[in-house]
């Protein structure tokens, strides 16, 4: 099981929000390759970059930024405003290593399956950010009628090989992670998951990794809030993760 610590990019800066608000933004890091750095030092190979201005806006504004975090040599998985083939292939070119899309999967199969054959399905990913089994829209502004096991297996169907699954209520608020519907998801999708939102302690790693063992289609967990309030030692989760 991969453990992805996050970076959130509002202009230019690392910053978590709670909730997905814009406007309970904390800002961590003015430089974002510094976070980057550390997490690499402790070990992770991986990490979870999200332009928060993409999200909002629909156009990717901090691509130099990612770039230099794929400079330090992690493998980035990044996502926030990916909504046309431009947008991708830029992604691409600033180093990303997966692409992460979002809005634009839930109501256009045709541009995820164009994708598939272009790049790839190991090199996408869908995000699918939901909140009570709905999927939400737009930075999670919009909340929809789409069930978000339906949309999963679509996506899988299409050849998307990895689903980002994130439960927007507990997303940034360190209460623990929405367990049921992690697995309802896991259980349902034939693709790989990798669950997001409300890790909070060891534990809650503990019992990802656990679930990994039964059912590897968990691919990982993302890792934010609770890494930079200093909540868990990202060292001694990615130990946890490998078993």
């Amino acid at each position: 099981m991969i453990i992805y610590p996050a970076i959130d990019l509002k202009n230019g800066r690392c910053v978590r929000l709670a909730q997905g608000r814009a406007a309970e933004e904390t800002v961590y890091f003015e430089d974002p390759v510094e976070p980057a750095l550390a997490f690499q030092k402790a070990g992770a190979t991986w990490v979870h970059v999200v332009d928060l201005d993409g999200a909002f806006t629909g156009t990717p504004r901090n691509l130099a930024h990612v770039a230099r975090i794929a400079a330090t040599g992690l493998q980035v998985q990044l996502g926030g405003g990916l909504r046309t083939l431009n947008d991708v292939e830029e992604a691409f070119h600033a180093g990303a290593r997966r692409v992460v899309i979002g809005t634009r999967a839930c109501h256009d199969p045709a541009f995820v399956q164009g994708l598939v054959h272009r790049f790839g399905g190991d090199r996408l990913a869908v995000g699918i950010d939901a909140k009570d089994g709905f999927v939400a829209l737009k930075g999670w502004v919009d909340l929809t009628t789409v069930r978000a096991d339906d949309l999963a297996r679509r996506l899988a169907d299409l050849g998307i090989q990895t689903i980002i699954h994130t439960d927007i209520a507990t997303d940034g608020m360190l209460t623990g992670p929405n367990f049921p519907a992690q697995e309802a998801l896991l259980a349902s999708c034939p693709a790989r998951l990798i669950a997001s939102g409300g890790v909070a302690t060891r534990d809650d790693i503990a019992r990802f990794a656990a679930i990994a063992k039964t059912n590897p289609r968990l691919d990982g967990v993302i890792l934010g809030k609770a890494l930079y309030e200093k909540k868990v030692d990202l060292a001694d989760l990615l130990a946890l993760a490998r078993g």
